[in-house]
């Protein structure tokens, strides 16, 4: 596991800012879905990017509904598995899956809201440094994450989205918006992956 002060702080937010700040870290790895979908016609992206944006509804409308359950069976129909294919991008698509499932349980069992930011989070930091790895041949840990400046950047945002976060008073719909709105536009990925 690579450890980061970051995450004895998440663990003070509210549960709407745990929330959005697992939806962010979704949005951020959708890309590595997205362009796997493209390389491979293994789904439609659509599918991913639809209860994504239910999640984010979810956070900014008061009157949105969501069948949790449901989006958790229309995400596990579309789950690449890495013995159907032979190319790295597999994994990353795999990594964001598992980001959104994660968060989707920790949305249907409130008590695990924590852990499951705490997964997400985690889940993010290991898409980079597999990436890394797979491209340098050297092992990432904890002792040696801070000499890799693309571990340290994925540290950076996850940091930069959880200080508005934590400053927020209540539930900031605005500031939600504008989260998502920056990641959306930026639309590159954890990895670096561009839509």
């Amino acid at each position: 596991m690579l450890r980061n002060p970051l995450q004895l702080r998440l663990e003070k937010l509210e549960p709407w800012k745990q929330i959005t700040f697992m939806a962010c870290l979704c949005e951020r790895m959708y890309p590595n879905y997205a362009m796997f979908c493209e390389n491979t016609q293994f789904a439609p992206a659509r599918t991913y990017r639809d209860i994504l944006d239910s999640i984010w509804e979810q956070l900014t409308v008061k009157t949105a509904k969501v069948n949790f359950e449901r989006q958790l069976e229309k995400l596990e129909e579309i789950i690449p598995s890495s013995e159907d294919f032979d190319f790295y991008g597999v994994y990353p698509a795999i990594d964001a899956c598992v980001a959104l499932s994660t968060m989707i349980h920790g949305l249907l069992d409130r008590d695990d809201l924590f852990e499951s930011m705490q997964k997400v989070s985690q889940q993010s930091v290991v898409t980079v440094a597999q990436l890394e790895e797979a491209q340098t041949g050297i092992e990432i840990t904890d002792e040696n994450q801070k000499d890799n400046e693309a571990v340290c950047a994925e540290w950076d945002v996850q940091w930069a989205i959880f200080r508005p976060l934590k400053d927020a008073e209540e539930r900031d719909i605005d500031l939600i918006k504008d989260l998502r709105a920056e990641l959306k536009d930026e639309g590159v990925s954890n990895i670096g992956i561009g839509l």
